[in-house]
């Protein structure tokens, strides 16, 4: 009689689809790790007894070396950006499919040398399992540091002048041309655009995809006219517009808090928005809908770029890796313009 094969060994990501949870779980759970609910050790128990998983001794080294947590690094140097209504639909996004993965998250702001040596110390010591950055501008230092990296870095957001080998982004450029088509479309010729600060790659996307919107339609685009994505900001240069270019017509604002300044100094030079002056935004904040007018505007789905980028993090912290995702874009049309 021949001998029965030997039996195969079952994996731990099978252990992981036995007890309903993700391999990083799993992991964490059969390594006694921090941050695991009763509910899903007991799950991954079960699984193990069910399945007669036996760890291998390697994999579960390295497993324990997990920290059970992952870094959202913002190259910013105010606390208060994250309760900004951009940066927290971004937290919110992350945070949820981190507690899908059982990861907690922790925040980092990296713009001052202390906080730039915290991250490197964090990317050195491997404080966390994976690190998200956002937010950065040319010549960026975080930049090199997620080079140099022996952990998962997910960019949320493009750097300038370098293309990453994981990002998530937005359609920058199309919203941006979209945007500015619209305004074309609907009868204005002269149109400017409130750029964001031109030492980020959102804000000289945003200007491309105006630009070429101008010139598809054969008009001149005008020099780009920097903000700094801030509400007094997108006031102070609506208001040097009106005196070199007062027969503007139209203005596309590189996010939603400039174009609610760009709408506050209309109102007091006495311009008629969107009559004398049409205004498209791009976020789609919720002050969009609250500005006066209420804003036209680019949608961008922000809380899925922080969901994506998170999600892409954990994946990459599983051991599977991933492509770089481009999130669209939409208009959404309201009394400004």
């Amino acid at each position: 009689m021949a001998e029965d094969a030997p039996r195969r060994q079952p994996t731990l990501d099978e252990v992981a689809e036995r007890a309903g949870v993700s391999r990083s779980v799993a992991s964490r759970a059969l390594n006694h790790a921090p941050h695991v609910s009763r509910a899903k050790r007991e799950a991954v128990e079960r699984a193990v007894r069910q399945l007669r998983y036996v760890p291998n001794p390697t994999a579960r080294a390295l497993a324990t070396r997990q920290t059970g947590a992952a870094a959202l690094v913002v190259s910013g140097e105010d606390p208060s950006i994250f309760a900004d209504p951009f940066f927290a639909q971004v937290i919110v996004g992350a945070s949820a499919a981190l507690e899908e993965a059982d990861l907690y998250l922790m925040l980092c702001l990296a713009a001052t040398d202390r906080g730039r040596k915290r991250v490197e110390e964090l990317l050195r010591s491997k404080g966390a399992d994976g690190v998200m950055l956002m937010a950065l501008r040319e010549n960026d230092p975080l930049t090199r540091m997620a080079d140099e990296a022996q952990m998962p870095v997910v960019f949320g957001g493009r750097p300038v002048g370098s293309t990453p080998r994981w990002y998530v982004d937005v359609d920058n450029v199309g919203g941006a041309r979209e945007a500015t088509e619209y305004l074309i479309a609907r009868g204005s010729r002269s149109v400017a655009a409130i750029c964001g600060r031109l030492d980020t790659e959102a804000g000289r996307a945003r200007y491309r995809g105006y630009r070429d919107a101008m010139l598809g339609a054969g008009l001149e685009p005008f020099p780009p006219w920097e903000g700094d994505f801030t509400e007094p900001s997108g006031a102070a240069v609506m208001a040097a517009l009106l005196v070199d270019h007062p027969g503007v017509e139209g203005v596309f604002a590189a996010n939603d808090n400039m174009a609610a300044g760009a709408l506050r100094t209309l109102r007091a030079a006495g311009r008629r928005v969107p009559e004398d002056v049409a205004v498209v935004g791009f976020d789609d904040l919720a002050v969009a809908q609250v500005t006066d007018p209420p804003l036209t505007t680019i949608h961008q789905p922000i809380e899925a770029l922080g969901r994506e980028t998170a999600r892409m993090l954990v994946s990459l912290v599983n051991g599977q890796d991933r492509t770089p995702l481009i999130l669209p874009t939409r208009l959404v049309v309201r009394s400004s313009a």
